[in-house]
Order: structure tokens, then C-alpha cells, then sequence
């Protein structure tokens, strides 16, 4: 099945539009991949509308207590017809080759907006994964959490209400060629399935190009998530985002990185958590010296001082955290 795509708008200030739905002929379930088939090219300071969806079946979806007219067709369409899968899970919207994107570049990723699909998300354990496994929770449970998009929150219980705050679990790139099909699950320097919920519309991903036309994907939306995930799932959801590429010959990055309107943001993946922590701590030292002037010594000073280092998620193989740079510092 091929998807054709064709510009919506072409508008000198920023580039073309496209609109990337989600079919049977436009994901990937479960990896990212040096060989995997472009499904739209585009250039340089283009912007693509993508529709990502749900990380989870519709037979779970209706016996978890999803109306069936509530599971979205594009969902059916793609556990029906899709056969190439794995080694993850996550269904996967592209790749998308980027235009003059090559190995030793930086891919960066604006996230212009995120939009709501669905109604409700959904959180689940089992008993194999997640922080805390059969030891302390014998049997797994799922719940359907309503979405109410006009106050902005979840609706947990009668009693509890989560805010609303949208991002895309999953962004990546191809890998190197090497590295042969990787799965979904585990985050690396190729970004996937980073987790990080400052990540939301209004900032910025980059990402180190591995190959040529980066081949960029999204899914795994979460309409909200606290830093460590601890259970394996967010608010787990459908969601539809509006990306501006940007390739950047100008960066040249070992580890993705991310900008917010008040932090730059480093990353540190790794298996050891406290590797991850030394990996993210010698990134933020790295762009601070780079892009700030400053010594590794006042470096390193500076991110014991007035640097945050969060544990982004715990439970995906490579364990993630982020360095919270604040701007505010800056004078």
C-alpha cells in the first residue's frame, strides 16, 4: 500500500505543509531502522501535521471498557493489515527523510502542536515490568482514564484529577546502519522512545543524524506523565502534532538535547541509571562550555549549584535523565 502526499501550502517563511496520517502504509510497529522506507520527503524548514496513535489493541481497549465506536478506525486498520512487527511495541507514524540531512548532523525537531484524538487515555502494569514487578504486584490492571480537554485535565477517580500536559513519548531518528533494527523500547542516541515530558509544544528536540535524510518518527503520545514512569505507562493516548524540521550543519551532537522557553535541557541514556546520570551531567557540562564560555570546572560547579537532574523514565531498558539547564541564569 503507498501513501502519496502532496504540499497543502507552500509559504516562504517556513516552508512547505504535509499532512502524514496514520495507515497501514505509513507507520512502523516497533522500530527505528537505517533501511526502513521513507514514506514522505521533504526539506529543510518544512512542517508536518502527523496523526500518531495509541500504543495499545483494540481487543484490550474494549476489555479494558472502550466503547467500540471509541477506538479509532486508523487503530483497527493498522493491527488488521500490518504484519512486519518488532522487536517493540510502539506503532510508529513515518520515517520522514529529511532533504540535506547527513550522518554528523543535528536534526532539530520543533514541536509546534499537539492535539488531542481521543477522549480518554489509558494506564497498565504487568507483572514483568515497570519499576516494582511480581514480587510487589502479583497481577497487572489497567485503567481508562476520561480526558477532559476543555479544563485541561484527567479524570483519575471521582476524587482525583491529573493536568493535562501532551507530548509524544517517542521521537527519533534512524540509528546508525550498524546497529542494524532497533527496538522501539529503549531510548539511545538515535532519542525514540526518551520519555520526557518537558518535551511538549513550544520546545525543541535535536537529535544527532545518523544517515542520510535523518528518517524522523513519532508515537507513543502521553496526554501527561510523571518524570520515571514508574509502571511503564503515562496517560497513554492518541495524539495529532504539528513538527517544523530544521537540519543543522552547524551542531554536531553525541547525545539528543532538548529547549524549552526556560531550560536547555542534556540527556544522559543508559542501562545504569547512574551512568545516565554521569552521561547527563557530562553533557551539560559539554553545552555549557561549548555554548556558554564557560570552564569544565565552572561547569561542572555550575550544575551542582543551579542544574536539576531528573530521572526521566526508569522502566525501558536504558534508563534516561535530563539535565533542566535554567536560561534565568544567564544574564
Amino acid at each position: 500500500m503507498r501513501f502519496l502526499l502532496i504540499p497543502l501550502i507552500a509559504l516562504a517563511a517556513h516552508g512547505a505543509d504535509y499532512q502524514l496520517k496514520a495507515t497501514p502504509g505509513t507507520v512502523v510497529w516497533g522500530y527505528y531502522w537505517s533501511a526502513a522506507k521513507p514514506v514522505l520527503r521533504i526539506k529543510s524548514g518544512d512542517r508536518v501535521t502527523m496523526q500518531t496513535l495509541i500504543t495499545n489493541s483494540p481487543e484490550r481497549l474494549l476489555a479494558a471498557g472502550v466503547k467500540a465506536e471509541d477506538i479509532e478506525a486508523e487503530l483497527k486498520a493498522i493491527y488488521a493489515e500490518v504484519q512486519d512487527k518488532g522487536p517493540g511495541g510502539h506503532i510508529l507514524t513515518g520515517p520522514i527523510f529529511v532533504e540535506g540531512a547527513e550522518a554528523g548532523d543535528t536534526l532539530e525537531v520543533r514541536i509546534l502542536s499537539i492535539k488531542y484524538s481521543i477522549p480518554y487515555a489509558y494506564n497498565g502494569f504487568r507483572p514483568t515490568s515497570g519499576v516494582l514487578t511480581a514480587e510487589d504486584f502479583p497481577k497487572g490492571a489497567t485503567r481508562i482514564i476520561p480526558l477532559d480537554a476543555k479544563r485541561n485535565v484527567a479524570k483519575f477517580s471521582e476524587h482525583i484529577e491529573i493536568p493535562l500536559r501532551p507530548f509524544f513519548g517517542s521521537m527519533g531518528v534512524a540509528p546508525p546502519e550498524a546497529a542494524g533494527r532497533v527496538s522501539s523500547a529503549p531510548p539511545g542516541t538515535h532519542a525514540g522512545n526518551l520519555d520526557n515530558k518537558e518535551l511538549v509544544a513550544g520546545t525543541s528536540l535535536f537529535i544527532p543524524v545518523h544517515v542520510a535524510g535523518a528518517l524522523f518518527e513519532a508515537g507513543d503520545g502521553h496526554a501527561g506523565q510523571g518524570n520515571g514512569e514508574v509502571d511503564i505507562t503515562a496517560l497513554e493516548t492518541s495524539l495529532v502534532g504539528t513538527f517544523e524540521f530544521v537540519v543543522r550543519k552547524d551542531l554536531h551532537l553525541k547525545a539528543p538535547r532538548g529547549e524549552t522557553s526556560t531550560h536547555f535541557i542534556a540527556m544522559g541514556l543508559n542501562p545504569d541509571l547512574t551512568e545516565a546520570l554521569k552521561m547527563a551531567v557530562r553533557e551539560a557540562i559539554d553545552f555549557l562550555v561549548t555554548e556558554k564560555g564557560l570552564s569544565r570546572e565552572d561547569a561542572y560547579m555550575l550544575c551542582s549549584t543551579a542544574v536539576d537532574f531528573n530521572v526521566t523514565q526508569a522502566v525501558d531498558g536504558t534508563k534516561g535523565v535530563h539535565a533542566m539547564i535554567p536560561k534565568s541564569i544567564f544574564r
